[in-house]
């Protein structure tokens, strides 16, 4: 391996699924303000997780629904900005519609 290209500050994270609670201790570089007592007694930075393999259906074998990042309420952030446009709009600032060029259809050559 090349020296001097990996980070040198590795040291002992608690990784956290948030799905089901399950807790990893690993090394990383991840960087954390939360910090967590371990079973060993020490604090270590926390760093909480989405989907671990103990969630995943691809490890777990089951399919599952997850709605932990909240996807219905990223969908009503992200159409509420086009709705409260639409409701705004006017006569004068309504964008204006382009002509569409009519189709042509193409004649089959005989060979």
């Amino acid at each position: 391996m090349k020296k001097g290209i990996h980070p040198e500050s590795y040291r002992f994270v608690v990784f956290k699924d948030m799905s089901n609670g399950y807790s990893f201790l690993s090394r990383s570089t991840a960087q954390s303000k939360e910090t967590v007592k371990w079973d060993d007694g020490q604090d270590y930075p926390l760093i909480k997780l989405e989907i671990s393999n103990t969630s995943h259906p691809f490890y777990t074998g089951k399919s599952m629904l997850l709605d932990t990042a909240g996807r219905i309420d990223k969908f009503n952030k992200r159409y509420a900005k086009k709705e409260s446009i639409t409701k705004n709009a006017t006569v004068e600032n309504a964008p204006v519609a382009q002509e569409v060029a009519p189709v042509v259809e193409k004649k089959k050559s005989k060979k």
